[in-house]
């Protein structure tokens, strides 16, 4: 393969059995493409053991912290993502190979430093920073870190690496060495408490706001007594053809853009949407949007009132419904139906917490309405069959939040019975019918429902079904927040449900063709349809390769519709500005928008043979139990609308609420899922054919060994 533009050239191991580090050449993982690509093939080649491997906290994980070559470019919100991949820790029914992303910087800065990623095996002997100035590699002792908040301990490290003068702008790098003067500070990835505790809830934060949760990573941190990874760099990327990227960008901005004076009503999360805070509060008037490397939208904030900053998104609303409970009664339950700015203060103030203890706030969130409802009842408090001493009388003020925060990231009173995860703390204290019952939404591997209910919205319950835990990729998911939106403001829908299906379908190559619309048809008489299982393999291959590989951002890729069109028709796979075009400008390779699939194809086949080995079975791939036997009866808006059918074929956007699965559905719905993949029905694994078709006969070979080879009949 000829040399790719876009790579720095370097991947960094490091070792922290040994205290070493060692360089792999990026070239060996081109095919792979970056992100999650190098992440599943440095777990396959790194970690020992794979079938043994149980939890994330194992010293032989492999916890890998890559970017692609768009980051630290000015490809539209694509230069400042970055992939996490290792062995999970809190999920259900048992750990498996995962994922995780985040914003900001950071990539940018480990590109610019000459690091196309950093991978980290084994365990240090005490706690241990990774400190990485250009081309040199310090571990560093890390005690006086320990226990410290993750906004302090970047403040700490960058200032040991460059200090800047406000005067002047420019510094050295402190260390005696001469590595170049910069105007930047040092790009920091750290853990907060939960993590120092390996707690399933701790997440990695860089920036103030920027968090890898899901999955457990902050847990895995701490496990390998890793307090956190720096890069700084003088470095540039070097581009194959600045030109077509440059031309590129310009008609990105004059045809698909937003124009901040005329922006398209709830254009959220296509590219043409416009920079403002993606919040669930109402923002006050003293704050102003920032945005990661090189991107066009501003989803983030800075606030006059001095916290909150990049508190974006779920975390801005994990407490919301807590803080309105505490101020108008009523339950803790979210809603989005009043979020007046008497909310707003406190819910942002409970966002920084959490990202200064380094929690993950999705699985809280699910967690604060079922304690309410416990001391309601009189079965949590001093002395009751749950002990703690939490305030509860005070839950949704900020004393409470603080006390509870506190709790979750060491580990003590109610916290430790969440050390290991939601659903198993929630079993070990004899609820687990709460979980089955749907009074939890955890609807999936024990992890919470992401706010978008599998009953409703099919793509993204099968799609997490299908993959090792909740797909977060809200390629599809424009149409809730555009649709629903729409009618909660008493607007027109700004495109009919008819027109929008067929853009949607347009760019689903090469699994669904352009007349396939049913694949957009959410009715109940469609929900276990063929075209719709192709229509989530689709998702899992662009997102494999195009969102977590390459790395460009899932809130504005893909963007199938685009409201600044007059044909409403979005960039992706356009052939002036498609996903393929900003690769070939960057990179030089000269590939497809279909050959990036194809390769996220073979990532994600990569990545089921792992699971496989892990224990994957067909058998694991189901939902709660109340997800099958309750109608979906709540929503955070009032509404579900959805682009369906009804029995004479017209198109609407229509009511999900009042409906469930069938298991039997779901079972019928997975056979068609697995026959598009090529796996085998019974199982769910991968035949030798498929792999070795791939290129993957030593991945094949792995399997046969262990006896986990799929049928090939």
């Amino acid at each position: 393969m000829k040399k790719l533009k876009g790579f720095a050239g370097k991947i960094l191991h490091i070792d922290l059995n040994n205290l070493t580090h060692h360089i792999l050449p990026t070239e060996d993982y081109y095919e792979w493409g970056g992100g999650h690509g190098f992440g599943a093939k440095l777990f396959w080649d790194l970690c020992e053991d794979i079938e043994a491997v149980t939890d994330g906290r194992d010293p032989r994980n492999v916890i890998t912290i890559a970017g692609s070559p768009f980051s630290g470019t000015n490809v539209p919100s694509a230069g400042g993502r970055c992939e996490v991949t290792n062995m999970s820790v809190g999920l259900i029914p048992r750990n498996r190979f995962t994922r995780s992303n985040f914003g900001g910087h950071f990539s940018s800065m480990m590109k610019h430093a000459g690091w196309d990623a950093v991978t980290v095996t084994g365990k240090a002997p005490y706690p241990v920073y990774i400190d990485v100035r250009n081309d040199h590699v310090m571990i560093r002792e890390a005690s006086h870190l320990w226990g410290k908040d993750t906004h302090e301990t970047q403040q700490i490290i960058q200032e040991d690496v460059a200090s800047v003068e406000v005067t002047s702008g420019w510094s050295g790098q402190l260390d005696g060495n001469s590595f170049g003067r910069t105007t930047q500070k040092a790009s920091v990835l750290t853990v907060g408490q939960a993590g120092e505790n390996q707690s399933a809830l701790g997440c990695l934060i860089h920036g103030a706001g920027n968090a890898a949760g899901q999955g457990g990573s902050g847990a895995v941190f701490g496990s390998k007594n890793l307090k956190a990874i720096s890069f700084i760099g003088t470095g540039a990327v070097e581009i194959a053809d600045p030109e077509a990227l440059i031309k590129a960008r310009f008609i990105t901005r004059d045809f698909y853009a937003a124009d901040v004076d005329k922006s398209a009503a709830f254009a959220y999360p296509s590219l043409g949407g416009k920079p403002e805070a993606v919040t669930f509060s109402t923002m006050p008037t003293g704050h102003r949007v920032s945005s990661c490397h090189g991107c066009v939208n501003g989803c983030k904030q800075r606030n006059a009132i001095g916290y909150g900053n990049e508190v974006t998104c779920q975390t801005s609303l994990w407490y919301l419904g807590a803080v309105r409970s505490y101020k108008f009664g009523g339950d803790a339950k979210l809603s989005l139906s009043n979020r007046g700015l008497e909310l707003t203060e406190d819910s942002l103030y409970a966002g920084d917490l959490a990202n200064k203890l380094g929690i993950n706030t999705y699985p809280i969130m699910g967690l604060i309405p079922w304690l309410q409802k416990m001391h309601a009842k009189g079965e949590l408090g001093s002395g009751k069959e749950i002990h703690s001493e939490l305030p509860y009388e005070l839950l949704g003020t900020r004393e409470f939040a603080e006390q509870f925060c506190q709790a979750i990231a060491t580990g003590t009173d109610i916290g430790a019975h969440f050390i290991d995860g939601i659903v198993p703390g929630i079993e070990s204290l004899g609820h687990g019918a709460d979980v089955d019952n749907g009074t939890l939404h955890y609807p999936y591997y024990g992890m919470p429902e992401h706010g978008y209910d599998p009953r409703a919205e099919l793509e993204w319950g099968y799609a997490t079904l299908m993959t090792d835990r909740d797909m977060n990729d809200h390629g599809l998911n424009w149409i809730y927040w555009t649709v629903n939106l729409a009618k909660l403001e008493g607007i027109n829908f700004p495109i009919p449900a008819e027109t929008l299906v067929t853009r949607f379908v347009e760019k689903m190559a090469p699994y669904v063709q352009p007349n396939e619309v049913s694949a957009m048809d959410y009715a109940s008489h469609n929900m276990y349809s063929e075209v719709l299982a192709r229509q989530v393999q689709w998702i899992n291959h662009y997102g494999r390769f195009w969102k977590n590989s390459a790395l460009m951002c899932d809130f504005r890729w893909p963007d199938c519709v685009n409201t600044h069109r007059e044909d409403l028709r979005g960039a992706t796979g356009n052939d002036e500005v498609g996903e393929q075009v900003w690769w070939n400008a960057v990179t030089g390779e000269g590939i497809s928008y279909v050959d990036g699939i194809e390769r996220g194809r073979r990532i994600f086949n990569l990545d089921n043979a792992i699971w496989v080995l892990q224990g994957r079975h067909r058998d694991d791939a189901k939902f709660a139990d109340y997800i099958y036997d309750q109608k979906m009866t709540h929503n955070k808006l009032p509404t579900y609308l959805w682009p369906a059918t009804n029995e004479a074929g017209e198109w609407d956007y229509r009511e999900m609420l009042g409906r469930q699965h069938s298991r039997e559905g779901v079972e019928e719905w997975k056979s068609h899922y697995y026959r598009a993949e090529g796996w085998d029905i019974a199982t769910g694994w991968p035949t030798r054919s498929l792999l070795e078709g791939m290129g993957m006969k030593d991945v094949a070979d792995r399997l046969e060994q262990v006896g986990k080879l799929g049928s090939e009949t």
